[in-house]
């Protein structure tokens, strides 16, 4: 207690303790005095309320009774019998503030008013909206308002009076308030003069319950000294000079070189938790036994699980990899492994790279796998070798057939007058072939471009389509007959003309070629709000469901031996799709093998168009 006399009175903890413990007890007591309140004005309110319905509610059965006894309220009789009962109405609950009442008829006029001065309304129609939707509704409204003479508040209610042939009067009565709230004024006073001796009378039992905290507090310091004769001798600042300040003193030296430890592990935590977090690879941690103990979210994502079910299992489980590798080969630091982990709508390759974590005295006490994603990637090289094959199988077709034909002109066909003109027209042949093919390449090569621009402007798409198809209808030399579905109607277009007259010859072109003799080509056009629908339907051999969704690849065909004898590159659609998806549109197929094919695609309506064409 000799530590204790040397702190002044207002630094004791005694002080603090007594002083906190007053502002508790003043908080609670206001949380209770404003609930208290709440509760008791809603009472009040709802008791004053009820009686005043209950006032009311009388007085609509009393004038029930009177409209029953003639089926009528403008009798002069039954008004003067209404006036009565609403004057002694009043007369009998004026106690309750109760300062007019009014019976309004159901076509709005006053028949009756408790008011001795106001009299002059009787006979007048009202205004009011809460008699109007009463009457109307035929329930009973309530409002508070401010009475502008005195500034009381006034509660409305306005109850309907009900017949079998529906609301026949409604009943104003308007109360003062004040009366309630000068009570609860008054019950907020006497909880007030209670709160005040309670802090009081709290405020001496305060007193003595800190002086018991103290004394354990004080047994702590003594303890804590002792603690304090080892190696840490770090010195804190102390805010205070109280028996916690004195506290905190003996406690500065236990808490230096742990300080010291924490903030080390702390800030490389902080570090590592910092790349990890920032890492777009995925990063997966193992201990000596293989068993994952951190996992970043990319490798969550990637790998497609949750944290909380793959720690504690084994990397080689969780990758997927335990047939084919053991923990040694990962040790051992092999080539990035490839995992494939695609599903049906998610494609995913993944590549793992690995790396073992050492001690200081090099020994291997876990792994490192970082997780890469190289699905994208791997699409790419995928398609480009698709690509390099697909060209060199279509050039190296028309070349051996050239080359064949050529060696036999060299051997000496060119002088057969019958064979050689049949040579050169082969030759001929597949060298527009290779031409085409070429041409293709080169056109898809700049619509990839980034530099690739479009020369749009406003064009009558259907002037456009119909010059289209009478070109194809004069040229044909199938016996196909051609079906135009869409009205000869003016549609204005923002586009490149000549890019999707190219369109436009591909789809066509495709649909004459596999057309059967007989056959019926048919065009529509469909119109929305912000686009225009396009579709071209032959009655060919159709598409299998399967490979339907493939047409619109480069070099795709789904019969690759009818596509070359008609003489199609395998790029026409594919041209068409970049086109198309240039002009903000889209394109696709829909097919049912055995009965034909429907080319769809749409292209974008400007808002404005309509403005700009008038």
């Amino acid at each position: 207690m000799a530590a204790y006399n040397k702190v002044g009175l207002f630094q004791s903890i005694v002080f603090k303790f007594v002083l906190v413990y007053i502002l508790l007890i003043l908080v609670a007591m206001q949380v209770i005095s404003v609930y208290f309140s709440r509760e008791l004005e809603k009472q009040l309110v709802n008791n004053f309320s009820a009686s005043i319905s209950d006032r009311a509610n009388m007085l609509a059965y009393n004038i029930k009774m009177e409209y029953e006894k003639k089926k009528t309220l403008d009798d002069p009789e039954i008004k003067t019998n209404i006036q009565k009962i609403v004057s002694d109405v009043v007369s009998e609950v004026g106690n309750i503030g109760i300062s007019d009442v009014r019976v309004v008829n159901q076509n709005s006029e006053v028949i009756a008013t408790s008011d001795s001065n106001n009299r002059s309304i009787v006979g007048k129609r009202t205004t009011d909206l809460l008699i109007t939707r009463t009457l109307l509704v035929g329930t009973t409204t309530e409002k508070v308002l401010i009475d502008p003479k005195n500034g009381h508040r006034m509660r409305i209610i306005v109850v309907p009076v009900e017949e079998d042939d529906g609301t026949v009067a409604a009943i104003y009565t308007s109360a003062s308030m004040e009366s309630t709230y000068d009570r609860m004024t008054l019950i907020n006073r006497i909880f007030s003069t209670g709160t005040l001796i309670a802090v009081a009378i709290t405020s001496i039992l305060g007193i003595l319950l800190a002086k018991a905290i103290t004394k354990p507090i004080s047994e702590i310091r003594r303890q804590a000294q002792e603690m304090a004769k080892g190696n840490f001798s770090r010195r804190l600042k102390a805010y205070s000079e109280d028996e916690i300040g004195e506290l905190t003193i003996s406690f500065n030296n236990l808490s230096r070189n742990l300080q010291q430890a924490r903030a080390s592990t702390e800030g490389e935590r902080r570090k590592l938790q910092s790349v990890l977090e920032h890492m777009t690879d995925g990063v997966i941690a193992t201990d000596r036994r293989g068993k994952i103990i951190l996992l970043n979210d990319p490798a969550e994502a990637m790998l497609n699980v949750s944290r909380e079910t793959v720690l504690n299992k084994s990397i080689l489980e969780v990758l997927g990899i335990e047939k084919v590798n053991t923990l040694d080969d990962l040790y051992e630091e092999p080539d990035s492994i490839m995992l494939d982990y695609s599903e049906n709508k998610r494609p995913m390759i993944i590549r793992a790279s690995f790396s073992t974590i050492q001690k200081d005295t090099g020994k291997v006490n876990g792994l490192i796998a970082v997780l890469y994603d190289v699905t994208e990637q791997e699409k790419i090289e995928q398609e480009r070798r698709e690509f390099v094959a697909n060209v060199s199988h279509e050039l190296r077709t028309p070349l051996t057939t050239m080359r064949s034909y050529l060696e036999a002109l060299s051997d000496g066909a060119w002088e057969n007058k019958e064979i050689a003109p049949k040579f050169l027209q082969v030759t001929q042949d597949e060298t527009e072939r290779m031409i085409r093919l070429v041409n293709d390449l080169l056109q898809l090569s700049k619509l990839d471009s980034t530099e690739y621009r479009l020369t749009k402007d406003w064009v009558n798409f259907t002037d456009l389509f119909n010059r289209i198809i009478d070109r194809f209808e004069m040229s044909k030399s199938q016996a196909v007959s051609f079906k135009r579905e869409f009205l000869n109607k003016t549609r204005f277009v923002f586009i490149d003309e000549d890019k999707i007259t190219q369109v436009l010859d591909n789809i066509i072109s495709n649909a004459l070629k596999y057309s059967p003799e007989g056959g019926k080509v048919t065009y529509r056009i469909k119109e929305s709000r912000d686009q225009i629908l396009i579709s071209i339907t032959d009655e060919g051999m159709g598409i299998p469901k399967d490979n339907l969704a493939k047409i619109f690849d480069r070099f795709y065909r789904v019969d690759k031996a009818r596509s070359r004898q008609v003489g199609g590159t395998g790029l026409g659609l594919a041209i068409a799709k970049e086109m198309i998806y240039a002009h903000d549109g889209h394109i696709w197929a829909k097919s049912e093998e055995g009965k034909g094919t429907t080319v769809y695609f749409t292209l974008p309506v400007a808002d404005d168009q309509e403005d700009e064409w008038g």
